[in-house]
């Protein structure tokens, strides 16, 4: 769906203690999860001006997105254990 929002407390709410946990207490995640929500608004930004970009850079921005959003989910993973 075009414009979805994909912010980590959005497609997460089970760990959003845990997301404003990382964030305020681990630099590296905040950082992270800054680099991730700035990219999932360039994209948000882009789908509802109808992508003003080609196809192939859109798939490298979804692309590097799923990949952080990955890695960010696996450190909730680690950080709730």
């Amino acid at each position: 769906m075009l414009g979805e929002n994909h912010s980590l407390i959005n497609d997460f709410p089970d760990y959003q203690d845990l997301i404003l946990k990382l964030t305020e207490s681990d630099d590296g995640f905040a950082q992270d999860n800054k680099k991730y929500s700035s990219l999932d608004k360039e994209i948000r930004t882009l789908e509802l001006n109808d992508a003003p970009i080609d196809d192939s850079a859109m798939h490298q921005l979804k692309h590097d997105r799923a990949e952080l959003k990955d890695a960010l989910y696996q450190r909730l993973l680690d950080a709730s254990n």
